[in-house]
Parts: structure tokens; sequence; C-alpha cells
């Protein structure tokens, strides 16, 4: 049996969510993040850059998102992310700015500016909320009101979905437990809940079977990585530069661990190389 691809690994995300004969995947995704009001729940979208290229998946540092654009301008991006980068919240009100200013073309007036939306869906734990699902907005500090609702930040932790949200009726719950994808049991336990997910999880096995569509996900796989390795080499590096410069200041070994997040052991060699 092929085994089954990661609906989390960006590529695949953006096959199942991101194509115009999935759009109404992305539909039924959006309206159970953004629940908007009874009777304003998104209808139609216009996929902005749907299309995937080789050199794309197999470049560490493309970004292979979903970008649509609704029927009133709103623009609304869906990122989602399998290693922690760090500085996720920077990364996405840059994103998010960049996406607002792209809107005006030189001379516009500021009136034609529309709400812009990002998501970013991570498959690790980054916010000190306990909740799985977070929105930021532009509020006053002490009357809590809005200054203006064209900037709406999501964050969708799948860590933070425990055991109370296995049996659920809500949507946006069901479509993060198939994100997680934790077996195929739980899969068709969800495909049999709701059409949407029948047909998104009709899609992963296509795409699972699709000896192209595999050869690229293998592709996407090891870029995001090297990616991952780099990042974490990177902030080693650090950690023990810092550390070397801690023992220099004669800290005990223990203070050095907890200050850089290195093991002890790993502090004890370097102080003996450092001497």
């Amino acid at each position: 049996m092929t085994k089954r691809m990661n609906p989390i690994v960006d590529f695949v995300f953006k096959r199942i969510f991101g194509t115009e004969e999935n759009k109404d995947l992305l539909l039924s995704f959006l309206n159970a993040t953004l629940k908007p009001e009874e009777g304003k729940q998104l209808k139609e979208i216009t996929l902005v850059d749907p299309h995937i290229n080789a050199n794309q998946v197999g470049d560490k540092a493309s970004i292979l998102d979903v970008r649509g654009k609704t029927k009133t301008g709103e623009q609304i991006n869906i990122e989602v992310q399998l290693h922690n980068k760090y500085d996720m919240e920077k990364r996405s009100l840059y994103y998010w700015a960049k996406m607002y200013e792209g809107q005006l073309a030189e001379g516009e007036p500021y009136r034609n500016l529309r709400k812009t939306v990002t998501i970013s869906i991570v498959d690790f734990s980054y916010l000190s909320s306990k909740s799985y699902h977070s929105v930021f907005r532009l509020r006053e500090d002490k009357e809590k009101f809005v200054l203006t609702d064209n900037l709406e930040i999501h964050f969708l932790e799948l860590p933070k979905l425990g055991a109370e949200h296995q049996e659920t009726s809500d949507l946006l719950v069901k479509w993060l437990l198939f994100l997680k994808a934790e077996s195929e049991t739980k899969l068709e336990e969800l495909a049999m809940s709701e059409p949407t997910i029948r047909k998104a999880v009709n899609v992963l096995e296509f795409l699972s079977q699709d000896a192209e569509a595999r050869r690229l996900y293998e592709m996407r796989e090891k870029a995001l990585k090297d990616e991952a390795n780099m990042i974490q080499g990177a902030k080693q590096e650090k950690a023990m530069e810092v550390a070397k410069n801690l023992l220099a200041m004669d800290m005990t070994v223990d203070v050095v661990a907890k200050v850089t997040g290195l093991s002890e052991e790993e502090i004890e060699k370097l102080k003996q190389q450092l001497h």
C-alpha cells in the first residue's frame, strides 16, 4: 500500500485547497475559520497564482501558500508550516503588510484598500494561548473597540487539538483533524460526517497514488527538511557562541545550560575545548 501523503506539507495543501476544481473545499475551510455572520458566508473566491512548478517545489525558500480574493475585494492568504521558523508573528505581519500595500497602484486613494486576512496553520505550538485558534485584530487597549477590520490574523495550532476535540460538530475542528491525518480510521470517520471532507480525502488518496505528484511531494519534503536542518543548525551555532561567552565569564555549567538550552554534556565538552 502506498504511503499516504501528509496534507500539512504545503505542496499537498495547495493541491487540495488551491486549485480551481477544489474551490468548494477552500470556501468550506474559510467559512469554518472566519465564521462570518449568518447570510454573509463566502460563496465564491478568485484564486491568485494557483500554479505550482517543479522549480518552486524543489526550492526550500519558496512559499507555496494559498491566496484568494473575494467578490468584494478582500485578500486572504493561507500558509502552512511544518517546522518552527521562529518570529512567526513578525513573518505573519510582514506578509499581511505586503498584501495590504500591494492592493494600491500609485496615486490610488486609501479608501480603495480592502480587508486583508492571513491564516497561519502550524504543526507546532507557538503562542502562549491554550486555544488552537487565535485571532488578532487592531483593538483599543481599554475599551476594546476595533480601529478597523482591515487587519485580521489567524493562527491555527494543530498540536493544541486534544482528546476533547475528537468528537465534535465544529467544522473547523474537523478540517484541522483532517490536516493532522492521524489515522485512516479517523479520516474515514471525518469523511463520513462531512461531504467536503469526503472530497478532500478522495483528493488526498488520488495524489498519494499519482506518480508525478509523489515525485514532487518527495522533492518538497526534502527541501523542507533541508530548511529545518539549516534553521536548527543556525540556532545551535548561536547557542554555542553564547555558551562560550558565558563560560569565559566563569558561569557554571548548569547556569549556561539553562540560558542556552544546550545540554550540560554539550557544555562540558565545549568547556574542555576552550581550556
